[in-house]
């Protein structure tokens, strides 16, 4: 395992504030200790009192994947610290909790928490262990190789005395820094590798957890935007004279979203912003449909893009090839639809601003809010609150930018909230995808030529992120250009097209929808050479052991080949994804008017490490739930410049009397670190389209699964 963590950003630090040491990771200024010196702190991530309390400061954001106990789990074991004298805080807003695998942002995405963390984590509890045996050491005066630490205490060996960690406080904040932690290992671990419960659960259960949407302060008022109906409409003119008059309306003040209601209670701002009488310059858009997107995207697949990789000769194996298979496939736009909608609190004082928000990026927060202040970095204050569901949509900043923007304006802390149908139809989408496929297939069925088009908008131009050298977003090519099969003459190339439909991150970003597209693909050659999907996809695996041994492990624990009820089919997946390697087996059935039922779900996936087992299993299953919904039902469409859906009946979400039975089985290879946030996500629909292939005989190019398709089967 290799860590982002330099020897010189590990020693860094300073001396002794009262009875706390600040040391490495460049702790902030004021957190070394209390003001009476009562806590050693010895980095940003360790604080402990006089009375043994260990305070875990996470600087990650929690919305449901249990980042909140397994950053917790690695420091406190590492520590030496007693799981039930752990006590965990959300973290501040600071430079000091960068990601280093994202742009050195504090920041939640791409599941890098653990594969980014980990050893940073490890290194702060073991740097703090070995200060607090050296503290005894010294207050004995014995070596230090006669003392040891264990579960809060530390001990020396010849005499059986023991000191608490919290009669160490004052002696650990005098020393220097160890320079090289010493790290256990792995059969010293108490709490890494184990299945702890989530510390956030029992409040989630009994309601006590607080969410954005539940912030309350003092004063405070409540305000919804109305934005415009169509992307990228402006306000031309608008009178607010109806709005103010209805019972508890404040304010009417236009933003950068577009007109504010402020009010004294949600519902009231409602009734007010209704009344509004907005005249809207409508913009380029006016017209725009998904029809006329997908059209525009097949027009332009008829040319070049910009070559993401390429293998040998593509075009020559083509024409040599003893067989050519084409095909296109098309995916949607998709909304991150969370439970609880966008909601940010705001308080803009004149030497300070306080953000309540449920954030998956602190840094972009922080910054948008220093942009429409004015304030400099120490005088913005983010509050991290539990997410409910982030998906990508809460790393951005949108709807901070409404109540910054309001509480600058009234003067009172604002909290904007958002309808659900705010939420559906101005959202930032999963990209809506056209790609193009041929492949050439020798006198045995195996490909010796891949070309695959990709027609679609970037992720990065809209945010200013530098492309490569290539041109090509990476972002829109993950799980196309670098999918495992051994083929000798290959080659992925990109067309950019923004049609002006805000796009953002989606659980598993490209990866999620190139999954589906290229695993369908191969599973058209496999039956095109005749030959069992399984089968075909490990001969080509060749190269990719990681992803045949997931392949085997998922194939075996489904009982792939085996006999199955009368009227259903399997289909197999395999992808990786944020530094894991997953793949799925779904098991389906079909109604006679077309209805889809997916009675079970097998995966097996590879992280490498496996931090805490069971929260990669439930990760695994949050993706599947995640991915079925969008396979069944997701799709955005646009007529006019609109967004068609609007709130769950007409975007729904599984059921669950829908839900299948899920299997997960975590294989723990131990030489890398891999991610589990979204890797579940980006087999799934392939499973169970291919599935349904080998019931029906009909080839899903296109999602979301539509019944009046199968039943024409």
């Amino acid at each position: 395992m290799t860590t982002q963590l330099s020897r010189r950003t590990l020693l860094k630090g300073g001396l002794a504030l009262g009875a706390g040491l600040t040391v490495g990771f460049e702790l902030p200024a004021g957190r070394g200790a209390d003001a009476q010196g009562r806590v050693f702190a010895p980095n940003a991530w360790v604080r402990i009192d006089r009375d043994g309390l260990v305070t875990v400061l996470n600087e990650k954001s929690e919305m449901g994947q249990g980042t909140l106990t397994t950053m917790a789990m690695i420091v406190a074991d590492e520590l030496e610290a007693p799981w039930d004298k752990v006590k965990i805080e959300q973290a501040p807003a600071d430079p000091a909790y960068k990601n280093p695998l994202i742009a050195n942002m504090q920041t939640t995405v791409g599941s890098t928490s653990i594969r980014g963390h980990l050893m940073i984590w490890r290194k702060a509890g073991a740097a703090a262990r070995e200060m607090l045996v050296a503290a005894a050491a010294k207050k004995w005066g014995v070596p230090v190789d006669e003392v040891y630490a264990e579960q809060g205490v530390v001990h020396h060996r010849p005499s059986g005395r023991k000191f608490t960690y919290g009669e160490l406080v004052d002696e650990a904040g005098q020393l220097q820094v160890p320079q090289n932690p010493k790290l256990k290992t792995k059969d010293q671990f108490k709490l890494i590798g184990k299945n702890v419960p989530r510390r956030d659960t029992p409040d989630k259960v009994t309601g006590r957890a607080l969410f954005g949407i539940d912030t309350i302060v003092p004063g405070m008022l409540v305000a919804t935007v109305q934005r415009s109906p169509v992307f990228g409409g402006k306000v031309k003119s608008f009178d607010a004279s109806r709005a103010k008059a209805i019972k508890g309306v404040k304010d009417v003040v236009q933003v950068s979203g577009g007109i504010g209601v402020v009010a004294d209670t949600y519902w009231h701002a409602r009734r007010g912003r209704e009344a509004l009488q907005i005249n809207w310059d409508e913009g380029a858009n006016a017209n725009l449909t998904s029809a006329d997107i997908s059209r525009g995207y097949a027009q332009l697949a008829q040319q070049p893009g910009k070559v993401a990789r390429r293998d040998g000769d593509p075009a020559k194996a083509l024409g040599e090839a003893a067989r050519k298979v084409e095909a296109v496939y098309e995916v949607p736009f998709l909304a991150h639809a969370t439970m609880e909608p966008m909601n940010c609190t705001a308080h803009v004082q004149a030497d300070r601003c306080d953000l309540w928000v449920p954030t998956q990026n602190q840094t972009l927060a922080q910054a948008r809010a220093m942009q429409i202040t004015g304030l400099p970095r120490e005088k913005v204050f983010v509050h991290t609150t539990f997410l409910g569901g982030g998906f990508g949509r809460r790393s951005e900043t949108d709807f901070v930018a409404d109540a910054v923007e309001l509480s600058k304006a009234v003067g009172a802390p604002v909290k904007a909230v958002w309808s659900r149908e705010d939420d559906m139809q101005h959202d930032v989408y999963r990209p809506a995808t056209y790609n193009v496929f041929r492949a050439g297939l020798d006198a045995n069925g195996v490909p010796t030529a891949w070309t695959h088009r990709i027609v679609g908008p970037s992720l990065l131009i809209p945010r200013k992120r530098p492309l490569p050298p290539s041109g090509v977003d990476f972002t829109a090519v993950e799980g196309a250009a670098n999918q495992p099969y051994a083929i000798p003459n290959f080659e992925v190339d990109w067309v950019y097209k923004d049609f002006g439909i805000p796009v953002g991150f989606w659980r598993s970003v490209g990866a999620s929808q190139n999954a589906f597209i290229v695993e369908s693909f191969i599973d058209e050659l496999a039956h095109a050479a005749k030959k069992d999907p399984f089968e075909y996809r490990r001969d080509l695996l060749g190269k990719s052991p990681k992803h045949k041994g997931v392949l085997e492990r998922v194939a075996k624990e489904a009982g792939w080949g085996t006999p199955l009820p009368a009227g259903r089919a399997r289909g197999i997946a395999v992808a990786f994804s944020y530094g894991s390697y997953a793949a799925e087996v779904a098991e389906v059935s079909l109604a006679p008017d077309g209805k889809v039922r997916v009675h079970r779900v097998v995966c097996a996936v590879d992280t490498g490490f496996a931090a805490n087992p069971d929260q990669i299993k439930a990760q695994m299953e949050g993706g599947i739930v995640y991915a079925l919904t969008s396979a069944l039902y997701g799709e955005i469409t646009i007529d006019r410049g609109r967004v068609v859906q609007s709130n769950f009946h007409d975007y729904p979400m599984l059921r669950i009397n829908e839900m299948p039975r899920i299997e997960v089985h975590v294989m723990e290879s131990g030489d890398f670190i891999g991610g589990a946030g979204e890797p579940g996500v980006p087999p799934l629909s392939p499973a169970v389209t291919n599935a349904l292939f080998a019931l029906t005989g009909k080839r899903l190019r296109k999602l979301p699964i539509r019944a009046d398709e199968l039943k024409r089967a």
